[in-house]
């Protein structure tokens, strides 16, 4: 009955498998797929959508701040409130890996599935800089 009201789609990214195309997905890994296609696109990516996506995009080569950080985690949650209306945003973090690594934010996402009330998380790694060490 959940699937039935979360929907099935194509998977992301459509691929083969031995003689024939990947099979549909549907319920609660299709929401996840969902959420990583919104974040990975950019605003104006899509050709007839170009409000579509997630704006942490235009942040690339931004200095990882406080304040970039904070940035990145309102444009997540805006971005799959709009976007996303079958889950409840509960959460949303960006942190830094470690001291040393700050050519990257590790965003995680926990959010509620509306149909069925289940708890998920999401771990979208976002590259501020991607040839430093």
């Amino acid at each position: 009955m959940a699937q039935d009201l979360i929907g099935r789609g194509w998977p992301f990214p459509v691929g083969l498998v031995p003689g024939r195309l990947r099979t549909f997905q549907g319920g609660d890994e299709k929401i996840r797929q969902s959420i990583w296609v919104i974040l990975a696109t950019a605003p104006g990516e899509r050709q007839m959508l170009p409000e579509f996506g997630c704006g942490i995009h235009d942040l690339v080569f931004e200095a990882n701040t406080a304040a970039l950080r904070g940035l990145v985690r309102e444009q997540v949650r805006d971005a799959l409130t709009r976007w996303e209306p079958r889950i409840d945003v509960v959460d949303v973090r960006v942190e830094t890996p470690t001291p040393a690594q700050r050519n990257y934010l590790l965003i995680l996402v926990d959010y509620r599935v509306r149909a069925n009330n289940a708890f998920f998380n999401l771990v979208f790694p976002f590259f501020l800089d991607e040839g430093a060490e």
